[in-house]
Parts: C-alpha cells; sequence; structure tokens
C-alpha cells in the first residue's frame, strides 16, 4: 500500500470518497461513535471544519468497535450527527479500525511501513489523525486531545 490518495471508502451514503479530490488541503481523520463519553467533540469537530475548510477537511470514520458505541445503522448515525451536532463535514460508511479487518485508510494510518512516519494503535473512539496537504502524516492524537487543541491546529496553514 502506498498512497493514501489511492485508498477507497465510501461516505455514509454510500458513495466513493476520492481523497485525491483533498490533494492541498490537510485532512483530520476521526474514528467516531454516537454512544461515547467522548461524542460531545462533535461539536468542537464542526467548529475546527468550519474555522479551517478553505484549508482542512474533517472526516469522521464512525466504528464499533469500542464498547460497541456506534451500534446504528448509516442513517442513524447520518440523523443523530446533524440533529444534535450540526455536522457538515464528510461522514464515511462504519468500518473497524483495528484488528483483522481493519480497514485499509487504517492500516494506513497506523503502519509506519506505509505511512512512512510512524506507527500506532487506535485505543478508543475519537482518536484523530491528522494529514498534510501533499497526503503525508503529520501526527495522530489520543481521545482526549480536543480537536481544537493548539496541537492540531498549530499545523494547518
Amino acid at each position: 500500500m502506498g498512497n493514501l490518495y489511492d485508498i477507497q471508502i465510501n461516505s455514509l451514503q454510500g458513495k466513493p470518497i476520492n481523497f485525491g479530490d483533498f490533494k492541498g488541503k490537510y485532512i483530520l481523520f476521526v474514528n467516531v461513535a454516537s454512544k461515547c463519553g467522548f461524542t460531545p467533540q462533535y461539536k468542537d469537530l464542526e467548529k475546527l471544519y468550519q474555522e479551517y475548510k478553505d484549508h482542512l477537511i474533517v472526516i469522521g470514520v464512525p466504528c464499533n468497535q469500542f464498547g460497541h458505541q456506534e451500534p446504528g445503522s448509516s442513517d442513524e448515525i447520518q440523523e443523530f450527527c446533524q440533529v444534535n451536532y450540526g455536522v457538515s463535514f464528510l461522514i464515511t460508511e462504519k468500518v473497524n479500525v483495528k484488528g483483522s479487518n481493519q480497514h485499509p485508510l487504517y492500516v494506513w494510518l497506523t503502519n509506519k511501513e506505509n505511512n512512512g512516519k510512524k506507527s500506532s494503535t487506535v485505543r478508543w473512539n475519537f482518536q484523530k489523525y491528522l494529514v498534510d496537504s501533499e497526503g503525508n502524516l503529520i501526527d495522530f492524537y489520543y481521545s482526549i486531545t480536543k480537536p481544537t487543541s493548539s496541537k492540531i491546529t498549530k499545523h494547518i496553514l
């Protein structure tokens, strides 16, 4: 696996997402869940997206692997995000972010031999991965790091 822009994933609506469309912008990938203690971060993710959308794409990646905290269907996830947090950023289909059925996106994000930067393990919902405008991993941030933290925003622009 080489390039982030070659990875295939679908949107929550089942339409293919082409990461190559986002060349020139930073991308923040976040594995999200509707029933997690960190779920209120949706609000800050939306705030971050609105503030930096000329330079940043936020992509929520629903995952049910941590405490079964994202049990919903695609329609339920979409409704929850819009009704409760006014989410306008991109949400993908529900995937596995770890284990034997790990989605290729997370194979790339979590393995140094693929991303060229560092290896990591997704520990919980709302772990964040920041990719630069050329598709290179910058760093990852555990769930406790708020989306609007300077640890993340200092890299954007």
